[in-house]
């Protein structure tokens, strides 16, 4: 089985980003991610509705990293350190040396390659240092910008499941999308 240790924090770099820990002075963009319809259209979770409930996320953010079970980051391009994004692992099974990979970023970063930057980062660091032998994306089917990210990275369409979670009175379709560590 892994043994997974995210202290000290492992910030990570790219050719314009850093990745670094999140923390309590992020709590208004946080809150703009988590508090906007339109990045949490294809996220089945509650809005955000106050910097409470922001500061709220930071706190599970953090408590998932203390205890190990998860990791995120802030993405921030490398001349503002201002948070535009999340990336970071979910659900990690050490006993399958698998985790879920997932990120979020603020509308007015779309459509400029962030994101893919970023995914390439993660997904190195959860191969090379965390030692995963497979990533899993669970995406909405309509999120077409999420599968060509994960598609660009190299990740392939697994399955479609029919109406699998119940969220806000309907049934919604996921797909799942994965990555082996090949090398």
């Amino acid at each position: 089985m892994l043994s997974i240790n995210f202290n000290p924090f492992p910030n990570l770099e790219t050719e314009r980003l850093i990745l670094r820990r999140v923390d309590a002075n992020d709590v208004n963009e946080i809150f703009a991610l988590r508090s906007n319809p339109e990045t949490m259209k294809y996220i089945p979770r509650p809005l955000v509705k106050t910097t409470e409930d922001a500061l709220e996320h930071i706190a599970m953010i953090d408590a998932k990293i203390e205890t190990n079970e998860g990791i995120n980051w802030a993405i921030t391009l490398k001349d503002d350190p201002k948070l535009i994004g999340l990336i970071g692992h979910y659900r990690i099974k050490p006993e399958h040396f698998r985790a879920e990979i997932g990120y979020m970023l603020l509308p007015e970063f779309n459509g400029k390659g962030i994101i893919s930057e970023a995914v390439k980062e993660a997904v190195n660091y959860g191969f090379k240092v965390m030692k995963l032998h497979s990533l899993e994306a669970i995406i909405a089917p309509e999120n077409h910008g999420s599968m060509k990210v994960l598609e660009k990275n190299g990740f392939v369409k697994e399955a479609h499941l029919k109406e699998n979670e119940f969220y806000d009175g309907r049934f919604l379709d996921t797909v799942i999308y994965s990555i082996l560590n090949t090398k």
